[in-house]
């Protein structure tokens, strides 16, 4: 039997079947596509809910472990609050419970007995966090207190949903922390957007546009939000890890409050930051392509699978260097997957580890023996080279890093060239309908913001926390008001 004959069509039914249409011509069915032959995620009976299969969960398990990792480092602690929220906590603070009304599920029934009080499930914990931390925190020296969780919270859009990006559950981390000063609670939003921004370049690859959100745009409940806000292959920003200083909002809604080091009682200064599964949706976008998907290395479950090349007369041979190679590399901490299925032809398994976004494939048949070699394949350029097998622990990692790299620079790139300065509403609606991002002189004014809304579908994003000067006379692009700021604008998920 050779290569060729071994895969029989009748035995396996979940056949890998390409994308059907290209990324640049229709994004959302590329993308709808993408996340089912990639096995990344499913739907589920529960509309707007979808299964995060290995393949993206294992994705998220790295952001987690990277970002946890940091937290503790900095001196955060895990916990776990409950899921379900009393109504009478979530109205403590109005400006919060407007913000999230419209999204929050309620449970009303246990078995076959009302409840006495509506019961939200979990939207975002503030509520039901401070609750506890008005009863924890009497001294100063109960402060900082800097508490993380991991887990799930169920926001009920009925707008339309997209998996990973806009769902009515998805997975993120909630950290809320309590300082005695404003300085110390302002100083952590360097610490914790510099971690944020860290794991979103070193490992998923991704460059953002970092400042502070608009009065309109920021957290329910916060005096300002820093967020950072990336852009998808369609032109559309959407926003990512965000850090929301909360001032004394909510100190002063659930009275949690201190015996300073003179016994004068104060008021405690709050925080609240999060990184979503949303961002398991921006990496597969902006990276894959046609083919599939594409993981950066740091982030892959996979880093390289081998394919031996197999026929009856050299297959003991070829599958004992493949063994040989895998445990080699094994042995350097790259993650290796030996594929030897004997009844999928090579080519098939090519195609089915481009579709999985495998960093590299290594293949190896008779003829590359012969000559000590194995042919090197990169799923971002899909460039092919011989290396040796004796410098394949030399020349692997420098490629995992070399494409880890590569997807950076040119996400980077994409994202530079597609931000442009506007001056005017006309260059704007040019340049909006061109799918760019726009960098305009604005006034800051939130009938401004509203209508520039109405009339493009684009809104405000954020403004950088480095400001470039202003002319003294500088007028704002959308209302020829006087400007105020620099801000970014861009249509958004």
């Amino acid at each position: 039997m050779t290569a060729k004959d071994r895969r029989d069509p009748t035995v396996h039914s979940n056949d890998v079947k390409g994308l059907t249409v290209k990324k640049s011509e229709d994004f959302s069915e590329w993308y709808t596509q993408l996340i089912q032959k990639a096995e990344l995620a499913d739907y589920s009976a529960v509309s707007g809910c979808i299964i995060y299969r290995p393949n993206s969960y294992a994705v998220w398990e790295k952001i987690r472990d990277e970002v946890d990792r940091r937290f503790k480092a900095i001196g955060i602690k895990n916990a776990y609050f409950p899921l379900f929220i009393p109504e009478k906590l979530l109205q403590k603070e109005a400006s919060h419970i407007e913000g999230f009304s419209p999204e929050v599920a309620w449970v009303t029934q246990a078995g076959d007995s009302k409840l006495d009080e509506r019961i939200a499930v979990r939207p975002t914990s503030e509520t039901i966090m401070y609750d506890s931390y008005s009863k924890w925190i009497r001294s100063h020296r109960d402060l900082p207190l800097r508490l993380n969780q991991w887990n799930n919270v169920v926001r009920w859009e009925f707008k339309h949903p997209v998996p990973f990006l806009r769902g009515r559950e998805f997975l993120w981390n909630e950290g809320h922390t309590v300082f005695a000063t404003k300085k110390e609670a302002e100083a952590e939003k360097d610490q914790i957007i510099g971690i944020y921004k860290e794991v979103c370049e070193n490992y998923l690859a991704l460059p953002s546009l970092i400042g502070k959100k608009s009065e309109k745009e920021k957290f329910a409940g916060a005096e300002y939000t820093v967020s950072m806000e990336f852009l998808m292959p369609n032109g559309k920003a959407i926003q990512g890890p965000d850090f929301h200083h909360d001032g004394q909002i909510f100190a002063k809604a659930f009275e949690i409050t201190f015996l300073d080091d003179k016994g004068e009682k104060k008021y405690a200064w709050q925080n609240t930051w999060a990184i979503t599964t949303r961002m398991l949706g921006v990496l597969f976008a902006v990276h894959s392509d046609d083919r599939g998907l594409i993981l950066p290395p740091k982030v892959a479950l996979t880093q390289v699978v081998v394919v031996p090349i197999l026929f009856d007369a050299t297959r003991d041979v070829v599958l004992r260097e493949a063994a040989n190679i895998s445990k080699k590399l094994k042995q350097k901490g790259i993650a290796v997957h030996l594929d030897d299925r004997d009844d999928y032809t090579p080519g098939w398994k090519y195609n089915e580890w481009e579709m999985k976004g495998i960093p590299l494939r290594l293949e190896l048949g008779p003829k590359d023996l012969e000559k000590k070699q194995v042919m090197v394949v990169r799923r971002d350029t899909g460039e092919k080279k011989a290396v040796l097998l004796e410098k394949l622990d030399v020349e692997i990692p420098a490629l995992l890093e070399t494409i880890q790299h590569s997807l950076f620079d040119k996400a980077e790139k994409h994202l530079t060239e597609s931000i442009v300065t506007v001056q005017t509403f006309k260059d704007a609606e040019k340049q909006l309908k061109a799918e760019k991002l726009l960098f305009a002189p604005w006034c800051g004014l939130p009938t401004c913001e509203e209508k520039f809304k109405e009339k493009t579908g684009a809104k405000s994003l954020n403004s950088p926390l480095e400001q470039p000067g202003l002319k003294k006379d500088q007028r704002c692009f959308a209302c020829s008001e006087k400007a105020t700021v620099w801000f970014y604008f861009g249509k958004s998920y």
